[in-house]
């Protein structure tokens, strides 16, 4: 029995829920917290600031989970890929709602549960049946109508490339999910974050190295300026809010982990989608923005073709279960 399938059976699947729930707050919470940063901030310091202080938060989880033993892996090359798929995961989101509305932004990126199960096709060798697989075009039909092809580019509101910047971040999001499905069985979920931290605090040093004094600085596109201005002194408010994102930044980074790590992805993943109104709800308090119909239409298709895919895949595993038993009874 692997590790995460002992975990699993221990504490069962509402732990990996309320594990998944609470970070999707956490998640509202940081994405909050970074466009409120983004007119200001380049995102590379914010990335920083958060990623550098979250390690300190996080390293106290490692010590309550068996201490720095744990930090020891045999596969550095697959956490490795997973940190940085993460980090453009993050990176690609933020600098789109500089742009866009946060629900916008959420909606879009809310596709990522469509491409794991397309990925995990090739790299998890999944049969996908039929519907499962129409009900995968059905939600990128929405992702197209949200990026209104009928528009012309010039008259849209934002660039074409800023409405892909979260489809990226959806694929990306998508690749470090079935890596840790592979992760999870042999690591903890502190040590997970650490390294996903560590990933961000490299990444985004590396952005200062080469655009830091903001020598690249200076564009129209508010996304590629938000990626490459100058790094900023923070006021004494500025610093709560950056000392905020990286407690915040160590709680989703242990949710999220520990979640797919107690529960399968088929029990959890369906929760991800409070992520939804929570960013529609923060959007209209502080921002007071509402998505327009596209975005609604685009919204409700992207959800519903989600929720089957994860309800079918639910429905076959009991299938295979039952026949699996019927079998041992034979």
């Amino acid at each position: 029995m692997t590790g995460a399938t002992s975990h699993r059976s221990t504490f069962g699947p509402t732990a990996g829920i309320g594990f998944i729930l609470f970070g999707m707050l956490a998640i509202s919470v940081n994405d909050v917290l970074v466009k409120q940063l983004s007119g200001d901030y380049p995102l590379h310091q914010i990335i920083f600031a958060r990623s550098a202080i979250g390690i300190v938060f996080t390293l106290i989880l490692v010590q309550a989970e068996g201490g720095w033993r744990i930090l020891k892996t045999d596969q550095p090359g697959l956490h490795a890929l997973r940190g940085l798929l993460v980090v453009i995961a993050n990176m690609s989101f933020f600098a789109a709602f500089a742009v866009l509305p946060l629900a916008d932004a959420t909606a879009l990126f809310f596709v990522a549960p469509l491409f794991i199960t397309l990925l995990s096709i090739p790299v998890l060798g999944e049969k996908v049946g039929p519907l499962r697989m129409g009900a995968v075009l059905f939600g990128f039909v929405g992702v197209v109508i949200m990026q209104r092809p009928w528009v012309d580019s010039e008259t849209l509101e934002v660039h074409r490339f800023v409405l892909l910047l979260p489809v990226l971040s959806a694929l990306t999001y998508a690749g470090m999910q079935l890596l840790t499905r592979k992760l999870g069985a042999v690591s903890k979920a502190s040590a997970m974050a650490i390294y996903i931290q560590l990933a961000f605090v490299v990444v985004s040093a590396l952005f200062w190295l080469v655009a830091g004094d903001g020598r690249y600085g200076g564009h129209d596109n508010a996304s590629v300026e938000f990626l490459l201005r100058a790094w900023v002194r923070p006021t004494e408010g500025e610093w709560v809010l950056l000392f905020g994102l990286g407690f915040n930044s160590a709680i989703i980074g242990y949710c999220l982990s520990q979640a797919y790590r107690l529960s399968s992805a088929a029990t959890i993943a369906p929760f991800e989608y409070v992520g939804l109104p929570l960013a529609v709800f923060w959007g209209w308090l502080i921002w007071s923005e509402l998505p327009d119909w596209e975005v609604w239409t685009g919204m409700a298709m992207i959800v519903g073709a989600g929720l089957f895919v994860f309800l079918r895949e639910k429905q076959k595993a009991m299938e295979l279960a039952r026949g699996a038993a019927r079998g041992a009874e034979g």
